[in-house]
């Protein structure tokens, strides 16, 4: 089977095949989402994260269909007027732009594609800063002494993570953060169709005050609601069963592995790839700055190299994801997981390397 490095969906975690013959052995897809048994995968996945992530007391696990709900729900909870959103790539700016969908006040903060913040300048009276920690677009990373300057120069505004295409790679301090969630098929290596959303208590506080004052904060999927729910390890709604009991698993393999031994590797298969492209006259880094590169998308500029590199690549059973947007047939994007072992970076970085 070819290995897919492309950001999502991406290459499945290793383990994901014998969970699933497992998971229908045990007729798992057919259970009652108000079954004991459903309640038992329900805490060994929530359990499972806050060991892998250090997730602490304070803060709840929900499931959503998609960090894409998540968007729509954070915004709907916990602004009622003013968010502030930093963009430098598609997807941070679609998070504003549903925030304007939305109708509410969105200020937008923009980087160039590829650079770093020069301004923070936050309006006062923001509700709400939306970070990106990894734009999977441009394979920019937020360093994490940017996301924690906001929660002591704007004590007011929930500060809230999108760490879709980073975790489980990032050590995240909570006591700076009110929120962060992130989609499965990525960094967990599992099929698409469920998100996480964790929220402290500042979060519901701020939902259920909003809900007080009769603005409408969504039905089924509000933070009240999910979190009356989660407290008896249930869901509102017939969730993705499946993905649920597959992430407990998958949490659980990467617990057994270690989480430090996660990111050693990953940070030895990113620099393996950079290193690989400071050194290649077909592909070079977009990114520029080394402290604003992702460890977990590295994009490449590959111009009109980037059929023939994709094609070596395919010979070898390597997919290579494209680029994002405008950027699409000038670039590619390779996914650095805990699914992609250290032998096929090294084999990637090789290939690119031979192209020279």
């Amino acid at each position: 089977m070819p290995v897919t490095f492309a950001p999502g969906p991406s290459h499945l975690y290793f383990t994901v095949e014998d969970h699933i013959k497992s998971a229908f052995r045990e007729g798992i897809p057919s259970i009652s989402h108000r079954s004991k048994t459903f309640e038992h995968t329900f805490q060994s996945a929530t359990e499972g994260l806050r060991a892998l992530l250090g997730i602490p007391g304070g803060f709840h696990i929900f499931f959503t269909s998609s960090a894409t709900e998540i968007w729509d729900r954070s915004i709907q909870n916990l602004v009622e007027h003013q968010c502030v959103h930093f963009v430098n790539g598609s997807f941070s700016k679609r998070y504003w732009e549903i925030a304007l969908q939305l109708n509410k006040q969105a200020q937008k903060i923009e980087a160039p594609l590829g650079q770093a913040f020069a301004d923070v300048q936050v309006e006062a009276g923001a509700e709400l800063i939306a970070l990106t920690h990894n734009e999977t677009s441009t394979g920019v990373a937020l360093p994490m002494d940017f996301i924690n300057q906001f929660k002591a120069s704007h004590p007011q505004a929930l500060v809230v993570v999108d760490a879709v295409s980073s975790l489980p790679y990032p050590q995240f301090d909570f006591s700076k953060i009110d929120s962060l969630f992130f989609s499965v098929q990525k960094g967990f290596g599992l099929p698409a169709g469920l998100g996480v959303w964790i929220a402290n208590e500042a979060c519901l506080t701020r939902a259920e005050a909003l809900q007080k004052n009769g603005v409408q904060i969504g039905s089924y999927h509000n933070l009240p609601s999910l979190y009356a729910n989660a407290k008896k390890n249930q869901t509102t709604e017939t969730p993705n069963v499946l993905g649920i009991y597959l992430l407990a698993k998958v949490v659980n393999d990467m617990l057994q592995k270690g989480i430090d031994a996660i990111r050693r590797e990953t940070d030895y298969k990113a620099a393996v790839l950079y290193q690989a492209l400071a050194k290649s006259s077909v592909a070079l880094p977009f990114v520029a700055d080394v402290n604003a590169r992702s460890k977990t998308v590295i994009v490449a500029n590959t111009g009109d190299h980037t059929t023939k590199i994709s094609e070596a690549l395919n010979r070898k059973g390597m997919l290579a994801g494209s680029g994002y947007g405008e950027l699409k047939a000038s670039q590619l994007r390779f996914a650095n997981f805990p699914t992609h072992s250290k032998e096929q970076y090294e084999m990637l970085a090789d290939t690119i390397e031979a192209l020279t």
